[in-house]
């Protein structure tokens, strides 16, 4: 929770004289630490948790929130738990382990670096403990050490599985363990139900204090309609306050003289998104799951600004601003905050996916972070420059793409491309180029590709084919007009058949046809095989490979082409930053409000045209008089006529349908009941389950149809009239017919 806007208190040394409801600091989104302190006990509290505001001490920093020597939270890495691996017990019979062949010097050089690593990080912490101390010396002293009042929040074990009771801070959100430096004393504590007095030392802070609120030796209550436990006692205490009867008559007395809590005339807390700025929650709100979800917080005009120690936090509501940041971390070198060391901005709601922006002052490094959804399934872009053939380095969400890749490195003149899951198991694949003769931007749509010096690429082991025929890599030396391979290793080899061929051109410079010979090939192989020294095959091999280049070349050019529609994309989507909107988000949403608020008017001019037309009874009799036509006395007796008999019609017909279905059910019984007489002797139990049933089932049926004939022959006369009134009542019929009325 973050406060909107601070209020400090009128006297540091006291606590106020009045204490405002939370609906009252929600609708003026400002108060001191005691008015925040009850809005947040209050939600507390209606999630489940034992929460109580703290009436105490507390530093300087607390009650001012000043953040400006402490760590900020995002800056902090959380550390990785290594965890240890057993070793495993000898057994008695074994086989020898093989021969460990790896390098010792390799092994001392990693445990020297490692060692200069630790000393950096011993060398930059004691740097930064000096830095403490001279910031320390140059604090002044707080004259009101210890005597400043102030309010927060104590939430303890137990309801929600919280394991052990922690402080909450109101202005911040910040949870703190009950043996923090900044809580000094406890005067009290209070919730919904009664109200403590700290009757232990607060010489040692808070560290020493027992948070046991049923025992009364520590915390006196006022209440006794307390639910807290009290303390268990001896068996011999308790029979003997069992045998005292002075004691409880002194206790009926006491209880006599005691009032218990009134009930709140607060109102219901109400939070409604829309009538306050969002801002994000803290820390606490990582410490208690569920409350981030149940609502947003909010700040001062959807902006609030935290100063930590060499660091800035901005946050920004959902949707104030139009590219969509909310939260903005800026860290600096120094103390005083003037040389910026890197900038992280964080985004929501963006139509692009993009999340997180990293921006490293040190380096001009700019790191881009998506989310899942991007056009080019793009996860991670790190770049110095938005122009091409540049450093850069791409990440993809792998199962997003369908030729596989990955990870996309671009150097000036080299490109990378790391693959997985591939039907052709490429998964890696280097390109080196030569100078461009034109200079390549954005904006240029001429083809231009680079001239290829050297392609290299890796392929993972294909377990359908033979080592020897499987390549591990394939190396095009374009510029050179050679070709390597290199395959992969047998099991239990060390070494791995190579080959290498020279390309020549199938016709010289008189146009001569060249004949294929033995020295085009130069090759390796573990175990010479007959058919791989035949002409022919290497005659093949060398066509393959060429046809091969060919596409890897194509490919390579297809990749600069990506990379270019890429970065369009990329600088059209900062340009443009669209904001996506939920389609629940009606107060955003103005598409969604448009068409549901036509969808609104189309319905109720249907809903009122179908009224209109079940009212209508005259509605069929005037659709047969000529149209424009104006209605004589005549005209309208008989329409009166008309539209009464036509009614009674239908009460025939239906009085007649409804005895129709009277008298068949009835047949039908006989004839079943017929039927059973004349079979009783030879019928099954489960032939008399079933007609048992259909007797029952046809008598519920005639019962019905009865009541609903007796039922229509008491309304219809009834229902005749009604509509014959309701005729002469008609503004259409009215004047001709006043003199039947």
């Amino acid at each position: 929770m973050s406060v909107k806007c601070l209020v400090p208190l009128p006297d540091p040394l006291k606590p106020p004289s009045h204490l405002y409801s939370s609906t009252t600091v929600l609708k003026h989104q400002k108060g001191n630490c005691f008015d925040f302190s009850t809005l947040l006990c209050s939600m507390l509290l209606g999630a489940g948790y034992d929460a109580y505001c703290v009436n105490g001490y507390g530093s300087q920093a607390l009650c001012n929130m000043d953040l400006t020597r402490e760590v900020c939270p995002l800056t902090v890495t959380p550390k990785e738990t290594v965890k240890k691996k057993e070793k495993a017990q000898p057994k008695k019979y074994t086989i020898k382990p093989p021969r460990d062949l790896t390098s010792r010097f390799e092994q001392e050089q990693e445990i020297k670096k490692q060692k200069e690593a630790k000393a950096q990080e011993e060398k930059r912490w004691w740097e930064e403990e000096e830095e403490h101390l001279l910031e320390a010396e140059r604090a002044k002293p707080d004259p009101l050490h210890g005597l400043r009042v102030h309010c927060w929040v104590l939430v303890l074990l137990g309801k929600r599985e919280v394991p052990e009771s922690f402080f909450i801070d109101p202005f911040t959100g910040r949870s703190y363990s009950i043996q923090d430096d900044h809580f000094l004393g406890i005067e009290s504590l209070w919730n919904h139900r009664n109200y403590w007095i700290n009757m232990q030392d607060c010489r040692n802070c808070c560290k020493d204090l027992v948070f046991d609120l049923g025992d009364s030796v520590r915390w006196e209550y006022m209440l006794l309609g307390t639910d807290k436990p009290h303390l268990s006692l001896t068996e011999e205490e308790d029979e003997g306050m069992n045998d005292d009867n002075d004691t409880e008559d002194l206790d009926k007395e006491n209880q006599d003289k005691s009032f218990d809590m009134p009930s709140s005339w607060v109102e219901q807390i109400d939070i409604s998104p829309e009538g306050l700025c969002q801002c994000v929650f803290s820390a606490f709100s990582r410490t208690i799951p569920g409350l981030q979800e149940a609502f947003e917080t909010h700040c001062l005009n959807g902006k609030k600004v935290l100063h930590y120690r060499r660091a800035q936090l901005e946050k920004w509501a959902p949707y104030l601003n139009s590219n969509g940041l909310v939260c903005r971390l800026t860290t600096y070198e120094d103390l005083e905050c003037t040389k910026i060391l890197e900038i992280k901005e964080w985004y929501q709601n963006r139509e692009d996916m993009l999340e997180l922006k990293h921006i490293n002052n040190s380096t001009s490094l700019h790191t881009d972070y998506f989310r899942p959804g991007h056009p080019r399934a793009l996860h991670v872009h790190s770049y110095k420059s938005m122009e091409p053939e540049n450093d850069r380095v791409m990440e993809f969400y792998e199962t997003a793409r369908v030729d596989g890749l990955i990870k996309w490195e671009e150097t000036p003149r080299t490109m990378t491309q790391y693959y997985q899951g591939r039907p052709d198991f490429l998964s890696y694949r280097h390109i080196n180029f030569g100078p461009r003769f034109k200079k390549l931007t954005l904006t240029s749509t001429e083809s231009n590709p680079r001239p290829i010096l050297k392609i290299t690429e890796r392929f993972s082991r294909n377990p359908a084919k033979p080592a020897d025929e499987d390549v591990a890599e394939r190396v095009f030396l374009i510029s050179e007009e050679r070709i390597q391979l290199r395959y992969h290793c047998r099991d239990d080899y060390i070494t791995a058949s190579k080959r290498e061929f020279l390309q020549r051109s199938e016709v010289d410079s008189k146009g001569n046809k060249i004949i294929m010979t033995s020295d085009v090939c130069i090759s390796f192989e573990v175990e010479p095989m007959e058919h791989t020294k035949k002409l022919l095959y290497q005659y093949e091999t060398m066509m393959h490979l060429k046809n091969e280049e060919k596409l890897s070349k194509h490919q390579a050019w297809e990749s600069e082409l990506e990379v270019l529609e890429i970065l369009k994309l990329r600088e059209e989507e900062e340009e443009a930053h669209i904001l996506n909107i939920s389609i629940y988000d009606t107060k955003r949403n103005e598409k969604s409000k448009e068409y549901r608020e036509a969808m609104e008017r189309v319905m109720h001019e249907e809903h009122l045209r179908q009224v209109e037309a079940q009212l209508d009874y005259l509605a069929p009799f005037l659709a047969q008089l000529p149209p424009g036509e104006k209605l004589t006395r005549v005209q309208a007796v008989h329409l009166k006529d008309a539209c009464l008999g036509d009614f009674k019609q239908r009460l025939i017909d239906k009085a007649n349908l409804i005895q129709a279905r009277f008298e068949k059910e009835n047949q039908e019984l006989q004839k079943k009941q017929q039927w059973y007489q004349e079979n009783q002797v030879t019928l099954t139990p489960e032939d008399e389950d079933l007609y048992l049933s259909y007797c029952s089932q046809a008598m519920f049926r005639i019962r019905i149809l009865e009541q609903r004939l007796n039922r229509h022959k008491e309304l219809a006369p009834l229902k005749y009239l009604a509509l014959e009134e309701k005729l002469y009542k008609d503004p259409r019929l009215a004047e001709f017919l006043k003199v039947f009325a």
